[in-house]
């Protein structure tokens, strides 16, 4: 399997690949590339329908150049614990923040969530993701800011009183449930529109169906995030040999 960025050639063959409405593991068995790789070039490029072979290699040189030239050597590839690939886990990251960022989140907000999900631990301080991100700590206020209102995040206490970030099981399923709520408000001033605009008009008819579709969504986003919340959780493996014994060993 080849290695290294894609040629010109083989973004063309990507464009063409996508004009012929193959599937991404389609097109990577024809370049006998990994899957993910033709899924983050597409995504950090105009995704299916926008994707063109010259404007991407072209954006790719540009990337790779700024990158060189600004980032020091040390945060390319930072060390990384149990034995991962340092370039792999940044490549990752890399496709992790782009696809947050094509569903319509802010590019510097997604770098930050992407950078504290990646963790170990969930959680780092503002100057921990400065550093790791190689931006202001103003632009991580900003992001944590905006994450924050979007329950995407929680704020700790930490030692000698810095704040710290947390992303965890539990934040991503308070942040469905803030965004059902938001739903709900949108609903909630829909019907109140019928009343004003008059009901049985046009007008009023197509808001009681905005509300009744809404409210169906914000209803079965509660409760989807409530059983899954239940089911699906899943604790970190505890490596053998450290004495601690799981929840309910011995009983």
């Amino acid at each position: 399997m080849p290695g290294g960025r894609l040629t010109q050639q083989e973004r063309r063959q990507i464009a063409l690949g996508l004009a012929d409405g193959l599937a991404y593991a389609e097109i990577a068995r024809r370049l006998d590339r990994p899957t993910s790789t033709v899924t983050r070039e597409v995504t950090r490029n105009g995704g299916p329908a926008g994707y063109r072979a010259e404007l991407a290699h072209r954006a790719t040189e540009r990337r790779a150049h700024r990158r060189r030239r600004t980032t020091p050597l040390a945060a390319q590839a930072p060390a990384q614990a149990h034995g991962r690939d340092p370039e792999a886990v940044r490549e990752y990251e890399e496709m992790f923040t782009t696809v947050m960022t094509a569903s319509g989140m802010p590019t510097m907000m997604a770098r930050v969530m992407a950078c504290l999900t990646l963790t170990d631990s969930g959680s780092l301080t503002a100057s921990e993701l400065a550093q790791r991100l190689q931006v202001s700590p103003a632009s991580i206020s900003k992001a944590i800011t905006f994450l924050d209102g979007q329950g995407m995040v929680r704020r700790e206490q930490g030692e000698r009183r810095r704040e710290r970030y947390v992303v965890d099981d539990d934040v991503w399923y308070q942040s469905m449930i803030a965004s059902a709520r938001a739903i709900a408000r949108i609903v909630e001033t829909a019907r109140q529109g019928v009343g004003v605009l008059g009901t049985g008009t046009p007008a009023a008819t197509r808001l009681e169906n905005v509300a009744r579709f809404l409210d169906f969504v914000s209803e079965s986003t509660v409760r989807a995030a409530e059983q899954a919340r239940e089911v699906l959780h899943t604790k970190p493996r505890t490596p053998a040999g450290d004495g601690t014994a799981a929840p309910g060993a011995g009983s």
